[in-house]
């Protein structure tokens, strides 16, 4: 199964759970995409993709400037991985395929 789709998503913060939506477009062992929620949207950048895998970053503007260093694994319709930023460390992300 691709690993393209959307995602309904929540990464646990330390400001709480977010909720957003990943999009993930596959072209080969790239992808594009973005995760979008309540605080705006943040393009992917560097999208790679390895078997079930993925790895990108994003840049974040709200509430504070940054680049976040990500990865995921998909099985199925569930989506798996951790979003490092900088000096608060790793939150965890969880997601099921939307349809």
């Amino acid at each position: 199964m691709s690993v393209a789709g959307s995602y309904d998503c929540v990464t646990k913060t330390p400001m709480g759970e977010q909720k957003g939506v990943f999009t993930v477009t596959v072209d080969g062992d790239s992808f594009t995409g973005s995760m979008s929620g309540p605080m705006g949207s943040m393009a992917v950048d560097g999208g790679k993709v390895s078997g079930d895998t993925l790895t990108w970053k994003m840049d974040m503007k709200v509430p504070m400037p940054m680049t976040l260093d990500c990865d995921a694994s998909v099985d199925g319709d569930t989506l798996t991985g951790n979003i490092r930023a900088g000096a608060f460390g790793s939150m965890a992300l969880t997601g099921t395929r939307q349809g």
